[in-house]
């Protein structure tokens, strides 16, 4: 009897929850959401939509938005291809497929670009409460 419940509980356990998901809630590669969910991490470093704020420290990533698709594209491949040095972009590359490579590039070529503006540093006063 215990193998039957154990059997029991493991099916219900991949059946169940998956009963109250829609199709809506699944975002693969075909989903129109799942380029701009790809696009959303390159963000990080390359600024909101393409838009990086260069700040002049070593570690500063190019702006995307704007740049033709053919170039981002054959970026995209030479860094997946390992003939372009990075430090990260290797790994994120080799993770794409060539369509999702496409894909990414036509969204940010499509992007419009936008003045960085460099936030101004602030100083703050100190004040002690005795």
């Amino acid at each position: 009897m215990k193998p039957l419940i154990r059997s029991l509980i493991l099916i219900s356990s991949v059946i169940v929850p998956s009963l109250g998901m829609a199709n809506e809630d699944i975002v693969t590669s075909a989903h129109p959401a799942h380029i701009a969910t790809l696009a959303a991490s390159c963000a990080a470093c390359h600024g909101t939509l393409g838009n990086a704020v260069i700040s002049g420290s070593v570690i500063d990533a190019v702006a995307l938005a704007g740049e033709s698709s053919e170039y981002l594209e054959q970026r995209l491949l030479d860094f997946r291809a390992g003939t372009r040095e990075s430090t990260v972009m290797h790994h994120h590359a080799k993770g794409l497929t060539l369509e999702e490579i496409h894909q990414l590039a036509l969204f940010f070529s499509s992007q419009k670009t936008e003045a960085a503006v460099t936030p101004v540093p602030q100083k703050f006063k100190v004040m002690n409460h005795e």
